[in-house]
C-alpha cells in the first residue's frame, strides 16, 4: 500500500510529538529522584552526569541497630575507617532530645510512634546527604548552617578531614580523633553542615549508627525503599553483658543496679524494666530477622559481638562481604591495632574502642554477683537460647572463664539473612 506526502508528513509530525512529550515528562520529574542522594539540593551548580547517577545507583547505604553498651561504637568504627564511607555517630540523639528527652527509658508505644516518625523521615534524608535536615533538632539551632553541638562529632573521620574541616590533619594526629574526639573539635571549629553534606555526596557509600530504634521491624518503611538499597547490620550482646556495662558506665541511672551488687539485696525499687525491655526488644527483633520475611531477605545481618570480639578480622571480612563492598586495607590495619590494647585501659575510658576485645567480650562475669546473673538470664531465657548465650546454675560455674557462656555459631543463615 502506498502512502501519500500528506500522510508521510502527519506520521513526521506524529513521531516528534511523541518524543517531545517523552523529554518534557522525562524532563520534567524532579533533580533529586534523578540524583537521589541529594545533587539537587546543594545551592551549588548540579552537575549530574551519567558517571555520576552510575556511581549512585551502587552507593550502599548501612544501619547499625544496636542498643546501648552493646559494642556498636566498636562496629561503627569498622566503617568509619574506610575511605569511601562517610560514617554519622548517633544522629538520632537530636530528635530524642529535641522531641522526648526521656524516650530512652520510656515504654509509652505512643511516645515511642512520635519519636520513630522523626527518626525514619531524618535517616532517609541523612542517607540522601540533605543534612540539612538535622539542623531542625539541633539546640540551639545553627546559625548559617554552622554548629558546634553536633553530638560526638569527632567520632566520624569525614566530619574531621577537608573539606569539613580546614585544618588538614596529620596521621599522627588522625589517631588522636578516635583516642580524644575534642581534639577534632578543638581544631576544626564549628561544623558547616553544607561542607559535611558535601562530604557525604563525595563517598560511595553512607553508613550510621544507631542505638534509639528499638526493632527492625521499626525499619521496614526504609528498607523497602527502592532508592535508598539499604541494609541493616542488627548487633547484639549477652543481656548480662550489657547490664554489667551500663551499669558502670551510666552509675546513676544505674545506682540501685550498683546497690545490689554491693549489698546482696536486691532493692524493692529497682526498675527492673531496664533490662527487660532491651531482652523484649531484642526477642522480637531477632526473631523477625531469622524468619526472613521477604521484604528483608539480603538486607539483614546479625551480628554477635561477643564473635566480633573474639575473630575481629574474620566477622569483618563477613560482614563486608555481606554489604558486598570491598574490605580496605585500613580497615584491617585499624582492627588489628585496636583489639589488642589493654583490658586495663577499656575499663578507665567509658567510650574507648581500643581494648583486648577477646577478653573483654565475657568480663561481665567477674563484674556481676551471681543473683543479679540469676535474675538477667530468668527474665531474658528466651533471647538467650535463640541467641546461643549458655545459662549458669552455680557461682564456681560464672567464675569459670576457661568455660565459654557463647555457643558456636557461625554458619549462614544464623548471620546472614540471603
Amino acid at each position: 500500500m502506498q502512502c501519500s506526502w500528506k500522510s508521510m508528513v502527519l506520521l513526521a509530525l506524529a513521531s516528534i510529538a511523541i518524543q517531545y512529550t517523552a523529554i518534557r515528562t522525562f524532563s520534567s520529574k524532579p533533580l533529586s529522584l534523578l540524583c537521589p542522594v541529594g545533587l539537587a539540593t546543594t545551592g551549588h551548580a548540579v552537575n549530574c552526569s551519567l558517571r555520576d547517577l552510575t556511581r549512585l545507583g551502587q552507593r550502599t547505604h548501612i544501619l547499625i541497630l544496636a542498643t546501648t553498651r552493646s559494642g556498636s561504637s566498636f562496629v561503627g568504627q569498622l566503617f568509619n575507617q574506610h575511605p569511601e564511607v562517610f560514617y554519622l555517630f548517633e544522629p538520632l540523639y537530636h530528635v530524642q532530645l529535641a522531641l522526648l528527652p526521656r524516650l530512652a527509658q520510656s515504654r509509652n508505644l505512643a511516645e515511642r510512634r512520635v519519636m520513630l516518625g522523626a527518626a525514619r523521615d531524618l535517616l532517609r534524608s541523612l542517607f540522601h546527604c540533605h543534612l540539612s535536615s538535622l539542623e531542625s533538632y539541633i539546640r540551639p539551632r545553627p546559625s548559617n548552617h554552622s554548629t558546634d553541638k553536633l553530638f560526638r562529632r569527632g567520632a566520624s573521620r569525614s566530619l574531621c578531614s577537608p573539606p569539613v574541616c580546614e585544618v588538614p590533619l596529620g596521621l599522627e594526629e588522625q589517631s588522636l580523633v578516635l583516642s580524644d574526639e575534642g581534639e577534632c573539635v578543638k581544631r576544626c571549629g564549628p561544623l558547616n553542615v553544607s561542607l559535611a553534606a558535601d562530604a557525604c555526596r563525595a563517598k560511595h557509600h553512607a553508613a550510621i549508627k544507631t542505638v534509639r530504634i528499638p526493632q527492625i521491624s521499626d525499619l521496614r518503611a526504609l528498607i523497602e525503599d527502592p532508592r535508598l538499597n539499604l541494609k541493616v547490620v542488627q548487633l547484639v550482646r549477652d543481656p548480662r553483658g550489657i547490664l554489667a556495662s551500663r551499669i558502670e558506665t551510666f552509675r546513676d541511672t544505674y545506682r540501685l543496679w550498683r546497690l545490689w551488687r554491693a549489698t546482696g539485696h536486691r532493692p524493692h525499687n529497682l526498675d527492673l524494666g531496664q533490662i527487660n525491655t532491651v531482652c523484649e526488644d531484642f526477642l522480637r527483633s531477632v526473631s523477625l530477622g531469622l524468619a526472613r520475611p521477604p521484604w528483608l531477605r539480603g538486607r539483614y545481618m546479625l551480628l554477635r559481638y561477643e564473635d566480633l570480639a573474639r575473630f575481629p578480622l574474620q566477622k569483618t571480612r563477613e560482614l563486608y562481604s555481606f554489604l558486598g563492598l570491598p574490605l580496605d586495607r585500613s580497615v584491617e590495619d585499624w582492627i588489628i591495632n585496636n583489639t589488642r590494647g589493654s583490658s586495663d585501659l577499656s575499663s578507665r575510658q567509658k567510650f574507648t574502642t581500643v581494648r583486648d576485645s577477646a577478653a573483654n567480650a565475657e568480663n561481665w562475669r567477674v563484674k556481676l554477683s551471681f543473683d543479679m546473673v540469676v535474675y538477667t538470664q530468668t527474665a531474658c531465657q528466651p533471647l538467650l537460647e535463640l541467641l546461643g548465650y549458655k545459662t549458669v546454675f552455680q557461682a564456681r560455674e560464672l567464675r569459670n572463664l576457661s568455660y565459654s557462656l557463647v555457643e558456636d555459631r557461625t554458619a549462614p543463615p544464623f548471620f546472614l539473612n540471603n
